[in-house]
């Protein structure tokens, strides 16, 4: 926005009374970074209420009087610019303001924070307390009107809304050419498309529910349009982010058409092959660190039930042991657990038309079967299931593993792979440490799969006596730590000390033989540890590389 559009605002404002979405302040030198979060929040709120685009906080403005006295709060720029940073950690979902803008009007600087309005559905809380305002007093947000911004979610259709100035030109031609192979795969049995082919761009966007009665929707645009009709949808992002955040960084943003864009991304994440070594067979198992079906089912579940309201993009985080997908809005019917043995029908959707058109184009399906199918599969590869347990009130947060969290758990779905998919997914809680149920855990004791007391149970060890000798389940499975301390109290008293290297040559074959070098290292580096600083059973003397270990003295 241009220096006259926004002194032409400024003039506007300063002659309105102060109300809702207007606040004046002098703040001639500095003001409470603290009010400035409170102010965000109960604007921005009653913008939504009043139904209103921005709302206005703007210094260097006397309130009762309404002159001009400058204000030098965040003098440089750069500074002022951070606040939007500072502001969004604080905000629910990160949002921060549209803009900061600086006039000079007479000699004098005066700052104007543009506040976008609250997404509908989702109010908006500085430093987890929602703020409203009583006149022109500032207040916390009373529970009715929660209620009523809350409520909005449910009335209106994002996805479907047209896009009045986007035509055909603004479409991806390699993303068409794809839709209609895929439109034509899943209606490959039905005579009524039997003449697709001949079908042109508009009917069959129209016979393929993307597009209304002959125009675009924002649907239309976020699977096909190209990037130059991006700013289209404006002010939301139509955005995925892969980020690599491993021993290398990387980044990369991909924009529409998401139809081609999540294909990309795949090639973008490293998948290599892993091996499993099943104590009943010779030959190791090998599987891939991820299942490419796995990979763009998360994906498409992200852009069918992102809530683009938010002006979010949807993340996904490559880590060196798992993909972490993110995208805006919380689970919009039930929870992720209700979808696992995929039994459970989805009543709504958030995105109803965006989801229909990715249906007709085999990106998703609407039978709730999408976390099913993960679960399925990771079953299938003897990792653990797809965890939502990050998720929280403005975000879905998907974790997909690509390793063994414990061995003992992945080795008794290759050994056991009749096991029905409720008693898999108690045994992944179960590894992952989340609590289950009294009744659970009966029904895991009574078929000898799990040990330990409530609440620290642990994937049974009894496999051994099935698969092979009691020697080998150890020699796999390894010891429990305070057998390996045992030994170090014990070659301490008998010796007096141990440098690092005299430790490790005691332990290091005792050590369960599914651990790789670098593993077993950082498990005798953590069993000290623990003996110093928790136990603290042992002390270490002299220098962190020609020093010893020896027994703590009183």
């Amino acid at each position: 926005m241009n220096i006259p559009a926004i002194r032409e605002i400024f003039d506007n404002l300063l002659h309105r009374p102060e109300n809702e979405v207007i606040e004046f302040k002098e703040a001639r030198n500095s003001f409470d970074f603290r009010k400035i979060g409170k102010y965000f929040s109960a604007l921005s709120n009653e913008a939504n209420l009043k139904q209103k685009e921005t709302a206005w906080l703007v210094f260097g403005v006397v309130d009762s009087s309404r002159e001009i006295v400058g204000s030098a709060y965040r003098i440089q720029r750069k500074e002022l610019e951070s606040l939007k940073k500072e502001v969004a950690d604080k905000i629910t979902a990160n949002i921060t303001f549209v803009e900061i803008h600086e006039l000079e009007i007479d000699g004098n600087r005066v700052v104007m924070f543009e506040i976008p309005s609250a997404p509908k559905g989702l109010p908006l809380a500085y430093d987890g307390h929602y703020y409203g305002r009583n006149g022109e007093s500032l207040s916390a947000l009373n529970i009715e009107e929660i209620e009523r911004i809350r409520s909005q979610v449910t009335e209106e259709d994002w996805s479907v809304q047209i896009v009045e100035d986007a035509t055909l030109d603004d479409l991806d031609t390699d993303a068409l050419t794809l839709a209609r192979e895929k439109f034509k795969e899943k209606h490959s049995n039905n005579p009524r498309y039997k003449d697709i082919d001949d079908w042109d761009t508009l009917t069959f966007l129209d016979k393929a529910k993307i597009t209304v009665n002959g125009k675009l929707t924002r649907a239309t645009l976020l699977l096909l349009g190209n990037s130059a009709a991006v700013h289209k949808l404006s002010p939301y992002p139509a955005q995925i982010t892969w980020k690599l955040d491993a021993e290398e960084k990387s980044y990369e943003h991909f924009s529409p058409p998401f139809l081609l864009a999540t294909t990309e991304i795949l090639q973008n994440i490293r998948n290599i092959k892993q091996k499993l070594f099943p104590r009943n067979r010779l030959l190791a198992t090998e599987v891939q660190k991820y299942d490419n079906r796995v990979i763009l089912e998360a994906l498409h579940n992200c852009i069918a039930h992102q809530d683009y309201i938010q002006n979010s993009r949807i993340v996904v985080t490559e880590k060196i042991d798992r993909l972490v997908f993110k995208n805006a809005g919380t689970f919009f019917e039930g929870c992720a657990e209700d979808y696992l043995t995929g039994e459970r029908t989805p009543d709504r959707y958030r995105n109803p038309w965006l989801a229909q058109a990715m249906v007709q184009l085999g990106m998703i399906d609407t039978m709730g079967y999408g976390i099913h199918t993960m679960t399925m599969e990771q079953r299938k590869r003897f990792f653990p299931l797809p965890d939502y347990s990050k998720s929280d009130k403005t975000h879905v947060v998907l974790e997909i593993f690509g390793h063994s969290l414990d061995e003992n758990y992945s080795l008794m779905l290759l050994e056991n792979q009749n096991l029905d998919i409720d008693t898999v997914i108690l045994l992944d809680r179960v590894q992952k440490h989340l609590p289950i149920s009294d009744e659970a855990a009966t029904h895991l004791r009574k078929m000898k799969l799990i040990e330990g007391r409530k609440p620290n149970y642990f994937i049974a060890a009894h496999l051994a006596e099935r698969t092979e000798t009691k020697a080998e389940y150890i020699k796999n499975r390894g010891f429990d730590n305070t057998y390996y301390k045992s030994m170090i109290l014990e070659y301490l008293k008998r010796y007096k000390k141990a440098t690092k290297e005299e430790i490790t040559t005691l332990i290091l074959d005792k050590l369960p033989d599914v651990l790789d070098e670098k593993q077993k290292q950082n498990r005798i580096k953590n069993i000290l540890y623990a003996m110093s600083k928790t136990d603290r059973s042992i002390e270490k003397m002299g220098t962190s590389r020609k020093g010893y270990w020896r027994i703590r003295q009183s």
